[in-house]
């Protein structure tokens, strides 16, 4: 780690006076201050991924500042287990402390079977699916979609795990067509629990959960889920801030006979991970071909949408995000202000992560006036929804804004956003799984 700090402090000295550029003109445009440029030139003070992004951009480095700060390693979520005569438990408690944990048969049996007490809830399943049963469980689907949105993962798992534990089974001993189509709604069902329970911030459980859904939506005949798990994937990998993995598994995604709609957002999800590394160009390139993917997606063709719903242009926003992470959060902040505008009101949990990253690079960009009046507006949300993967983003926007504590709208607003982080942050992980 040190010595890659030296490494980094030293390219970035040398190509700063190769361009003739002052450390005062340096602090100015990346918004840290002189002292802090100084310490981190030689090497007295480890870089972050936020500052090299940033002098990466404004030295035209293309990502090679980026590449010199170390990330740490990533930890890899666990093997999905077999289907073994798969156990389900899942305890829900009282004080909110509630846990689901798969196993097989065997492995409980081997546990002793006082070890866990059941209770059984109705009888067999019928083995006759009416069509009209199918279409209130698709319903469903959508309500628990528009609920993920406005409120938090913890309180909307329990029942999506029963409900996706219920249609399962449903599907055993029904004609061919019946269960295919409950298998494949089963598997978005699954798929929905895997972005919620990430957004509780249990990485390696939202990973078995995506591989939940892959296998059931095989088992009913849809292969388009595979290229999409490797979506989800590379979005773990994201947040990992592991640039190299995002683009590999985005890639691999790309490989796949899938439907435009999932080839554009593993595009986009390759443009993230360009991103990260700080390489505008296949960054670019990459959004070009998630704009041309997803322009060819028939909104009314598939029923059960992977992926959200409420980005009338995806890839715009993502544009946005991308600029943020290139080091050019002038151009981000623009971006994604617009886009925000087009998102559905009632898409608070979408509003709020797109609305932390817009004040992230208002406060990058210097505009600290604004990046504190818009991120006040965030802050009860934020605690009502409670998402590990936006606390990411606050986060970066606390460090961010704790650079300029002299100035007031940021002193005021310190303390409020510190009590915000610290409630989501308790109350993550309070499903835990696997």
């Amino acid at each position: 780690m040190v010595q890659r700090a030296l490494q980094f402090g030293e390219e970035l000295r040398r190509r700063r006076l190769a361009a003739g550029l002052s450390l005062t003109w340096l602090s100015e445009q990346v918004h840290y201050s002189k002292g802090q440029l100084s310490k981190v030139e030689r090497g007295l003070k480890r870089p972050n991924h936020e500052l090299a992004r940033h002098c990466d951009a404004v030295l035209g480095a293309n990502g090679a500042l980026s590449a010199l700060v170390p990330t740490p390693p990533a930890r890899r979520g666990g093997q999905a287990l077999g289907d073994d005569e798969e156990v389900w438990l899942m305890q829900l408690s009282r004080d909110g402390e509630n846990w689901f944990r798969p196993m097989s048969r065997r492995t409980l049996l081997a546990a002793g079977a006082t070890s866990v007490a059941g209770m059984s809830i109705g009888g067999p399943m019928p083995q006759v699916v009416d069509t009209t049963l199918l279409g209130v469980w698709r319903a469903q689907f959508d309500q628990y979609r528009r609920l993920g949105q406005v409120i938090s993962s913890d309180l909307l798992l329990p029942t999506l795990i029963a409900q996706t534990h219920t249609l399962r089974e449903q599907s055993a001993g029904t004609g061919q067509r019946t269960r295919e189509e409950l298998l494949r709604l089963t598997s978005r069902y699954a798929e929905y629990i895997g972005w919620l329970v990430q957004e509780t911030g249990d990485d390696q459980a939202a990973l078995w959960w995506t591989q939940r859904a892959v296998d059931l939506a095989a088992a009913g005949g849809d292969q388009d889920l595979a290229a999409y798990g490797l979506v989800r994937r590379a979005l773990v990998s994201l947040y990992r801030n592991d640039p190299a993995q995002t683009i590999e598994l985005a890639r691999q995604a790309q490989q796949h006979d899938a439907p435009p709609r999932v080839l554009g957002l593993a595009a986009q999800r390759e443009a993230q991970g360009h991103a990260l590394a700080g390489d505008y160009d296949s960054c670019m390139r990459s959004l070009d071909n998630a704009r041309t993917l997803l322009g060819r997606h028939a909104s009314d063709a598939d029923p059960l949408v992977l992926g959200t719903t409420n980005l009338r242009d995806p890839a715009a926003m993502i544009t946005g995000w991308c600029l943020y992470d290139l080091g050019r959060p002038k151009e981000a902040a623009q971006i994604i202000g617009d886009e925000l505008a087009r998102i559905p009101p009632q898409a608070v949990r979408a509003h709020l992560r797109y609305g932390v990253r817009h004040a992230l690079a208002h406060a990058a960009a210097g505009e600290l006036e604004q990046a504190c009046e818009l991120t006040r507006r965030l802050l009860d949300n934020a605690v009502r929804v409670r998402s590990a993967t936006i606390a990411v983003d606050m986060r970066a926007l606390a460090r961010t804004l704790s650079r300029h504590l002299t100035h007031p709208a940021v002193r005021e607003l310190i303390p409020e956003l510190g009590t915000a982080l610290h409630s989501m942050t308790r109350h993550t992980n309070g499903m835990r799984t696997v």
